[in-house]
Parts: structure tokens; C-alpha cells; sequence
């Protein structure tokens, strides 16, 4: 198949007809300095198919897979085995190439799937009905809010500072466009969530309070006292989960009252992905339901009775007025949300909680081993398989000094921080299942080694 398929007399062709003189007025509204002016640097020119291979080999054997270190990178984005029959599932032809079900009638795998998917994300969250899927955490978070601010009819949001950074950024960048007015401060560095310095804060005016569960330090808030003082105040309680394996070993954000629960999915069924494509999840009471953003699909029967499956509520503005519609959102991540759900199924409820006492039970181990180090200090005193270290020195340079001897030891909070110097120090550390004991030697000694 060529790759290019015009000619240069069918490009004249067709400028001729639009009366643009060359290819480049048709990027003319795109300022000059943005433009590529020449070849991409370190990219070869009209290259043979294996000499492009061959390149390009060289050039991913520069990064480091994280099967290939010792690896305890979390922060939001976390390394759990997925079974290799989630793949060969995954891949069958008939939902590889399944977009969406516009057509939701003759598309009723798509749609049972995805029922499936809905029911495992409202038992595992705690919630009356969840949506069939978003497209990642972070914006599923922002959906939350502005939902929020249809049921209230307020516009102010409490944020806790121990939601994770990125997803605060994206609600801040977000309610640029609403006026919804973000009440957020970073986290300190203690093992008080400050749940009653929060409630605090909830007013008349505030639609929603979000919270993360277990939050970026790794601690986990009493999420049944925030929901009880937003709840008096007629604000609704948002609940962040990052790391939904957790919910296999705590009680869900649900039954301690959170109104609506969002969360990201990717460590159930799919994978780091260098950053994406992830899973938003999203699911909340029944009485809120036609607030939700994104579509739902129920079950029923056909004319003959038999068992079947039907796009239940889409509130998209693709489907309803604009006016009318509760998101733009217009995709359902639906690949990555069957993976999500094969996972789960194959993992079942006994599964999911005996892979949740792993992580957590190789999580204390490596806590106790690392708070034995002369010069660390455990923030925590309560954590899943994530918690956080001050290290004494900036935990950045550590970070970078144990990946040159290849252990990837964590995520320094000064990444995540840049301005706040009182967070310099601390490193996060997330432990699963596929931690060996060799790995967790090897960061024991590489951190003895980078604050003696």
C-alpha cells in the first residue's frame, strides 16, 4: 500500500482549485516558529524498510521498560501483571475494530461488554450505576465537578491537597471556562489527612469537595467524616480513586458516602502504555443519574423475548440538544474498558482482594525496610501499597542518582512540586505484586547509598 498516494500534478490540482499558491498557505494561521522547516533531526531520508526498522530498534532500546528494573513508580499510574489472556482477548477482530455503537442495535457485544464493564465499576466503587466509561482519571474528575455545579447550582470547589496535581491542574484549566472557583492548596507533609481543617471550609457556597482515596501521599482520609459536614452544607462529596486495585482491601468510596466516585483504571487490565491510553472511571448515586456525563447501556429484551442489551441514557450533545447535554465527551475509552473488564473477570472478587492483600503486604515490608535507614523518615501511618519517605536531601537528585545505577526508586514529590520547596525531600514509593525480593534489595541498598 503506498503511503502517499497523490502525485504532484494532483496536489497542483487541487490548489489550483482551493487558489492557494503552495501546500504552506495552508498552515498559514500556524505562527512560524511552530513550523518544521526541515528534515525531523535523527530521522534517516528515504530509508529501506529494514534500514528504518533497524533505526528505529536502536532508538527504543534506548528507553528502559519497566519489566527491565527494579520499578516502584506510582504516583497515579501503577505496574500490575496483566494476564497475557487480556491481550488475546482484546485483539479478537470483533472489538479491535469497534468504535463506538452508533448503532447500537447491531452492535450487541460492544454493548453487553460494556454492560459488564458498568456493573464491575459500580460494586468495585461502591455506587449505584456507573457510566460506560471516560478517558482517563483526571477528566473524569473535572466531569465530577461540573455535575457537581448542575445539582447545586453552586460554583465554589474544595479541593484537597492531597488530590494528585495533574488532576487538580486539569480541573483549575477547565473551570477557566465555567467560573467555577477552585479552593486548593498543596498537601504537608504529615500523617494527618486534615479532614476536620477541610469540613472546616465547606460553605453554603461550595458545590463539591474532592477528595483522592488513598490520596498522593499514599494516606487515606476518613472519607465518611468529609461526606457527613459536605453533605450538611448541601455540597457533594467527590471521591478520587488512582489506584482502584486498593479497592480490593478498603472499603469503597461508595459506602462511606461519597455522592460521586471517579477514579482512573489503568491498573486493571491495561498497562503503563508510556502515559496512555487510559480509563476514566466514573459512577455515582441513582438519583443523580441524568446528571451523569458520557451514556449508559442497560438490559432488556428483544420482540422475541430475548435477553439483549440497549444504549440506555446518552446525554451527549451528539445525541440530544446542545443545550441539553451533560458532556462533550465523545469517546468511551472502550478498548482499554474491555481490558479493564476481562481483568476483573478473570481476577474475580477473591482474586482482586487476595491481589490487594500482595501489594499491600509487600508494601509494609519495603516500608519497614526503608524506615530502618538511618536518615529516612516514613510520613505514613496508614498506606495501601504507595507511601511517602523524607530522604533529608532533594529527592529528585536521589531519584536520578539510583535510575543511573537502574532502580527506578520512586517519584519525588519535587517533580510532582516544583514550587514547593517544603516537599523537596519526599519520595513516593508504590509497591505490587510484581516486586521481587531482589528488586526491593536493590532499592533498600541504592537509597542507603544515596543519603549516607
Amino acid at each position: 500500500m503506498r503511503y502517499l498516494p497523490l502525485t504532484q500534478t494532483d496536489r497542483a490540482a487541487m490548489l489550483q482549485v482551493i487558489g492557494a499558491p503552495d501546500i504552506d498557505a495552508l498552515f498559514a494561521d500556524v505562527p512560524e516558529s511552530a513550523r518544521l522547516t526541515g528534515p525531523i533531526a535523527g530521522l534517516p531520508l528515504h530509508a529501506g524498510e529494514q534500514a528504518v526498522e533497524r533505526h528505529m530498534r536502536r532508538l527504543s532500546a534506548q528507553n528502559l521498560s519497566a519489566a527491565d528494573a527494579p520499578f516502584f513508580l506510582g504516583a497515579g499510574a501503577y505496574r500490575h501483571h496483566v494476564p497475557a489472556s487480556v491481550d488475546h482477548l482484546i485483539q479478537r477482530g470483533e472489538f479491535l475494530t469497534a468504535y463506538t455503537p452508533y448503532q447500537p442495535e447491531i452492535a450487541q457485544g460492544t454493548l453487553q461488554m460494556l454492560f459488564e464493564f458498568q456493573t464491575q465499576v459500580a460494586r468495585l466503587l461502591g455506587c449505584d450505576v456507573a457510566n460506560a466509561s471516560m478517558y482517563d482519571g483526571s477528566t473524569a474528575a473535572w466531569e465530577a465537578v461540573v455535575m457537581a455545579r448542575r445539582i447545586t447550582k453552586r460554583g465554589r470547589v474544595l479541593v484537597h491537597g492531597g488530590l494528585h496535581p495533574h488532576y487538580v491542574s486539569t480541573i483549575q484549566t477547565m473551570a477557566r471556562f465555567t467560573g467555577d472557583v477552585i479552593d486548593y492548596a498543596p498537601p504537608g507533609l504529615t500523617a494527618d489527612c486534615g479532614e476536620d481543617a477541610l469540613s472546616a471550609r465547606i460553605d453554603g457556597e461550595t458545590s463539591c469537595v474532592v477528595v483522592q482515596y488513598p490520596d498522593i501521599l499514599g494516606r487515606l482520609p476518613d472519607l465518611q467524616a468529609i461526606a457527613a459536614a459536605a453533605q450538611a452544607q448541601g455540597a457533594l462529596l467527590i471521591a478520587v480513586v488512582t489506584e482502584p486495585v486498593a479497592l480490593g482491601a478498603i472499603t469503597s468510596p461508595g459506602e462511606l458516602g461519597a455522592d460521586i466516585v471517579v477514579g482512573e483504571g489503568q491498573s486493571l487490565g491495561v498497562g503503563l502504555q508510556f502515559g496512555g491510553p487510559y480509563l476514566g472511571l466514573f459512577a455515582t448515586r441513582t438519583k443523580y443519574v441524568r446528571q451523569m456525563p458520557g451514556r449508559l447501556c442497560g438490559e432488556t429484551l428483544d420482540a422475541a423475548g430475548r435477553r439483549s442489551f440497549v444504549l440506555t441514557l446518552s446525554t451527549r450533545e451528539q445525541h440530544i440538544r446542545r443545550e441539553k447535554a451533560t458532556s462533550n465527551i465523545c469517546t468511551n475509552s472502550g478498548l482499554c474498558a474491555l481490558a479493564f473488564s476481562a481483568h476483573m473477570t478473570l481476577l474475580g472478587e477473591k482474586g482482586l482482594r487476595a491481589l490487594a492483600a500482595e501489594n499491600h503486604r509487600l508494601a509494609c515490608e519495603v516500608a519497614d525496610r526503608l524506615a530502618a535507614i538511618p536518615g529516612v523518615e516514613l510520613v505514613n501511618d496508614t498506606f495501601f501499597n504507595e507511601f511517602t519517605i523524607r530522604i533529608g536531601r532533594d529527592a529528585r537528585q536521589a531519584v536520578r542518582e539510583l535510575a543511573e545505577q537502574g532502580v527506578l526508586a520512586g517519584v519525588s514529590l519535587g517533580r510532582l512540586y516544583p514550587q514547593e520547596e517544603t516537599l523537596a525531600d519526599a519520595l513516593l514509593v508504590a509497591v505490587t505484586e510484581t516486586v521481587s525480593p531482589q528488586d526491593i534489595d536493590a532499592l533498600v541498598a541504592g537509597l542507603e547509598g544515596a543519603i549516607a
